[in-house]
């Protein structure tokens, strides 16, 4: 129909049988415990969801457990060793698993060998691959762990803090260390962490499930990880029970809301409690006696010292260990860390508009600057508590390690904070400010700066340090391969099949089953420290622990393995030491039924916990065939000596840095360049081969090429 200009018309539409989908209500913005005073109204800032968070993160803490270095060798001798004789049979014991002092739980021990051995089981491969399995494992826990608590930062605290935390865990050379070692320490701090999740979002009458999963992931890290992480819950603990949180309580319901509270706290407490059942369960079943493992580390590290018998014996040191410990592993974050509750008290004091509103009347609510000051204890309650403890170990302050990147991240934030409130008094002009680079580019510049510094330091740990696992990756994909082929045990490739160009087949593993046929034995003298565990040395070669010089304990082998079959009873004073079986457990169980509750309650001779060395620890230096040795040509008064027995030849060395000849920033950072390293001096960490034996090892022709 034609209209003349000017008319208006009516348009019906047609008639559809699908109905609009409503649009989502817009999430409000303003709701956490630190709130924007400039562009409230644009769009939020940048942030990823729980999903691509966590996928951010598993990139690089799967790098850390591919490239990163075994930090201490408690975790070797006391964790991997362990697990490794309940895997395939044999490894090294320390006084601190023997029944007579029962300091490391079995349980924990256990919790990891089921998910280090199934996959490796189903896809047939060696045991080395169980050592690297189960840290991609750790690394995706703590992927999870770290993800999860950004978001809850992220929605309940700011979302520019979230984001300055995430970046700074992911580029943070404490966390690379942490995230991936196989230590209660470590174990605690994903359960830390994951409790954070939970409970740094307010406290209220109706989450009821955040009050009982925080409860059980503390307990959790302290009844299976490390009794002393319980200390990380007192603030949450204090502000579940006489904090209001997200609570309005008028005077007329105090007493139902604090018997609420109490009711709710001592009873996901009672829950989380049972836990000690199945620990204690298997640590008594594994021990032979009744044990209560955690309550044997408190009474040893509290109420041991008047005895003699203490940490202590293991290295003493000074109030401000920790504090450079910190700044060396989180540079300018440490700072920032140490600097978070004084920051959030400026802030009260000159800038109290950025901490929020409060929802109700003020004796009948909580502020948002007491829920935050909540928030940031745990970190200052554990440097203060370990600070007053003679004996230090860098590891002790893993379950923290992601609340230093929390407690910095606040910390950027006020202070971006306080940049702003002084450019709008100097200009007078909110305009200007809502549309300054000044605030962002800082705020950009110290996470960059933060990272670049990490990512040096993480670059340096391994180009100085990575020696140890570059000798046993090589000893087992190079030395071992050129001894079968010498001794003519390579397997020849058969001509008639056709070979692929890729050089995945150039370079394909080669199998070391016919090694075990030559009996060898790799020793380490004063490198015992940095020996990296028997998941590290090929199935069918012995590693042997020698005479060094060493005045303190050593481990020792564990008691050999007794069949389930055999009718003789377990003397528990026996101890014998046991040669490596020629050939590797491969089932998915590995040895644990003939090792736990069997072998493991036999109290072994020779240990002390005095730190003092006892007769017959070391072993003959004369049964080595190949023996680990760092050189220092640069400082000969700390140079180790080879075995006086037999003619030595080097087999491969790596470069190790001479710390205490190199220069201190050099040392700690790496930067390219051959100015830089000038600073540094480098020794050689070396795998050396006994010429004789090897001679005489090679021109033998009674090797069979049958496994």
């Amino acid at each position: 129909m034609n209209l003349p200009p000017g008319t208006e018309g009516i348009r019906f539409r047609k008639p559809t049988n699908t109905t609009e989908t409503p649009v989502a209500a817009k999430k409000p913005r303003h709701t956490g415990l630190l709130q924007d005073q400039i562009r409230r109204t644009a769009r939020a800032p940048w942030s990823p969801g729980l999903s691509t968070a966590f996928r951010m993160l598993v990139l690089i803490r799967v790098a850390a457990a591919t490239w990163s270095n075994i930090q201490d060798c408690d975790e070797v001798f006391n964790f991997w060793e362990p697990m490794h004789y309940l895997d395939q049979g044999h490894g090294f014991q320390t006084w601190e698993t023997s029944p007579a002092y029962a300091l490391r739980s079995w349980a924990y021990i256990l919790l990891h060998i089921f998910p280090a051995k199934f996959p490796i089981w189903i896809a047939s491969f060696g045991k080395r691959h169980t050592f690297f399995g189960l840290r991609m494992i750790f690394a995706f826990i703590t992927s999870f762990c770290e993800a999860r608590l950004f978001r809850t930062v992220t929605d309940h605290v700011n979302d520019r803090v979230g984001r300055y935390m995430l970046f700074m865990l992911m580029f943070n050379a404490g966390m690379w260390n942490a995230s991936t070692a196989f230590l209660p320490s470590t174990f605690a701090m994903y359960a830390v962490t994951a409790a954070a999740s939970f409970s740094f979002v307010p406290p209220a009458s109706s989450r009821v499930q955040r009050t009982f999963a925080a409860t059980l992931l503390f307990a959790t890290g302290a009844i299976v990880g490390w009794p002393f992480s319980l200390l990380l819950a007192v603030p949450f603990v204090i502000e579940e029970l006489i904090v209001y949180g997200g609570d309005i309580v008028p005077a007329s319901s105090l007493p139902k809301w604090v018997e609420n509270r109490w009711k709710y706290l001592f009873g996901s407490g009672a829950v989380a409690a049972s836990l000690f059942i199945p620990v204690t369960l298997i640590d008594t079943y594994a021990y032979g006696r009744f044990t209560i493992t955690p309550w044997n580390i408190i009474r040893y590290n509290i109420f041991s010292s008047s005895s003699g018998r203490s940490p202590n014996l293991y290295g003493t040191e000074p109030w401000y260990y920790y504090i450079f410990n910190l700044i060396l592993n989180f540079n300018i974050l440490a700072p920032l860390a140490l600097g978070s509750l004084p920051a959030l008290f400026v802030t009260k004091r000159f800038d109290s508009r950025r901490l929020g509103t409060v929802r109700g009347p003020v004796d009948q609510t909580s502020s948002p600057y007491t829920l935050l000051a909540i928030r940031l204890a745990p970190f200052y309650l554990w440097v203060i508590t370990l600070t007053f403890q003679a004996h230090k170990e860098e590891r002790f302050l893993y379950p923290v390690y992601p609340l230093v990147c929390f407690n910095a991240a606040v910390t950027l934030y006020l202070v971006r904070g306080w940049m702003e409130t002084a450019y709008i008094k100097a200009t007078n002009s909110p305009y200007r400010a809502a549309n300054t680079n000044i605030f962002r580019l800082t705020t950009l510049f110290v996470v960059a700066l933060a990272s670049l510094l990490s990512i040096s330091r993480i670059v340096a740990l391994f180009k100085y340090y990575h020696a140890p696992l570059d000798v046993a990756f090589h000893f087992q994909y190079q030395e071992l391969p050129r001894l079968l082929n010498t001794t003519g045990l390579l397997p020849v490739p058969d001509p008639t099949i056709k070979k692929h160009a890729s050089k995945y087949d150039e370079e394909a593993p080669v199998d070391l089953s016919l090694v075990r046929q030559f009996g060898l034995r790799v020793c380490w003298g004063a490198e015992w420290y940095r020996f990296p565990g028997s998941y590290l040395v090929p199935s069918g070669v012995e590693p042997l622990l020698v005479e060094s010089g060493f005045d303190g304990m050593l481990p020792r082998p564990f008691p050999a393995v007794i069949p389930v079959t055999d009718p003789s009873p377990i003397s528990k004073s026996s101890f014998d030491p046991v040669k490596v079986p020629l050939k590797p457990s491969s089932g998915l169980f590995g040895e644990l039924s003939h090792t736990l509750g069997r072998t493991t309650r036999l109290v072994p001779s020779g240990f002390n916990d005095l730190n003092r060395a006892e007769e017959g620890q070391a072993a003959d230096p004369t049964e080595c065939d190949y023996f680990v040795h760092l050189r220092l040509p640069h400082s000969p008064e700390r140079q180790e000596t080879v075995p006086r027995v037999g003619l030595w030849e080097d087999v491969a060395c790596f470069p190790f840095l001479d710390a205490q000849r190199s220069n201190t920033l050099s040392r700690i950072f790496w930067a390219p360049g051959s100015i830089w390293q000038k600073g540094n001096t480098f020794g050689e960490y070396c795998l050396l081969r006994e010429r004789e034996r090897a001679h005489i090892r090679e021109r033998e022709l009674k090797w069979s090429k049958t496994a």
